[in-house]
This record gives structure tokens, sequence and C-alpha cells, in this order.
């Protein structure tokens, strides 16, 4: 049984960092596509990085290139994912995902319905 518990939200100004983790328990094949996603009550989930452990792909959205990062301890089988220059508008609850398939491409990131097993999310919130 897969299962993916996120912690590491919290609230923070603007132009602040804030790491989140994400355990995922009963997998350890790397062809695999782990994801982050993001909701708030008045937009869809939307894909924000993606990182298939077999080759290192990492893929972003493009409102967060440059500032976020994406990565994987496989000892701790933990997913990470960096986030700095926060801005309000990454306010949103932030869900780690895992795809059980080698399909990690970017047109993924516009698919969460293809990721099947999730965590219960963790609420990001950027304040002044």
């Amino acid at each position: 049984q897969v299962q993916l518990k996120e912690s590491g939200g919290g609230t923070v100004r603007p132009g602040g960092s804030l790491k989140l983790s994400c355990v995922i328990n009963g997998i350890t094949d790397n062809h695999n596509c782990l994801g982050w996603f993001r909701q708030t009550p008045e937009k869809k989930r939307e894909g924000v990085a993606l990182l298939y452990p077999a080759d290192g792909r990492t893929i972003f959205t493009d409102s967060v290139k440059g500032r976020f990062a994406i990565s994987r301890d496989t000892a701790e089988n933990t997913l990470y994912l960096q986030m700095n220059s926060l801005r309000p508008e990454d306010t949103a609850t932030y869900y780690c995902a895992v795809r059980r398939s080698d399909r990690c491409y970017s047109t993924a990131l516009y698919y969460p319905g293809a990721f099947l097993d999730w965590g219960q999310g963790t609420q990001v919130s950027v304040s002044s």
C-alpha cells in the first residue's frame, strides 16, 4: 500500500523560503513520476514540479522556474520541494503525488488525474 505524507507548510512573508517534505512509503521503484501539485479554492489543482528518479529529470511549471527545486532522498524515502522567493500567488495547499509510470513529461503537470497516489496536503501561505 502506498502512503504519502506531506509536512513543512506554514506562513511566510513575500521573498521568504519554505521546504516541503513528503514521506513516500510503499514505492521503491525509481521508474515512477513523483510530483508536487497545489490548489486553492478558486483554482483547479495545478502541477508545480515533477521528478523522474530513474534519470534525475526535473520539470517545473513556468511560474516557479528559478525559484523552486525538487529533490529526493532515497534513504529517507522523502521527496522535497524547496521554495524560495515566495510570492503571495504561491499561497495554496501543496500536495505530493505519484504517477506509477515512466511518462514523466511536462504535459503531466496538467493532468493530476494521471497521479493515483496523493498525500493529504500541507498549507502554504505567503503574506505580509
